[in-house]
């Protein structure tokens, strides 16, 4: 189980693998990849920079993987973040989740991405031809979070 907070690009395909990793007791891997979007509340999005608090973050993140890990019989957990300036359809969050089946899999990895959107002390800031804004976390992304609770 990884937890990376990192400036370098990853690779999807070596994650994915990395979750199997030729584990017979792994029947199911799922992902999710987000990516740096064009437009976000109607407005044009031209980079977007994301800042963390270094030892916090990943403590953040430790903690909502061992209530995935409570709450479903998984095999392996890896969550992947980026940090710095990304640019347009550069991919920002790997969250890769085993288990021997599939359901278990789907649920955990999106109670992960859930709690990782509306928990993680991640700070973003849309570079726009507006100039700067800092974004926080969406109504929606709160909704989706307090299924989970």
């Amino acid at each position: 189980m990884g937890i990376r907070i990192q400036r370098e690009v990853f690779d999807i395909g070596q994650l994915t693998r990395s979750l199997h990793a030729n584990n017979p007791q792994v029947g199911a891997v799922v992902n999710f990849v987000g990516y740096v979007r064009d437009i976000n509340n109607a407005r044009k999005v031209d980079s977007l920079f994301l800042e963390h608090y270094p030892g916090m973050t990943e403590k953040s993140l430790q903690t909502i993987v061992d209530k995935a890990n409570d709450l479903w019989p998984l095999q392996a957990v890896d969550i992947v973040h980026r940090i710095g300036r990304l640019a347009i359809a550069d991919p920002i969050v790997f969250v890769g989740v085993a288990s021997q089946h599939r359901q278990a899999a789907f649920d955990a990895c999106a109670f992960i991405m859930d709690f990782l959107k509306t928990h993680a002390p991640f700070w973003k800031r849309e570079d726009t031809n507006a100039g700067p804004r800092w974004v926080d976390a969406r109504d929606s992304d709160r909704v989706a979070a307090s299924r989970w609770v």
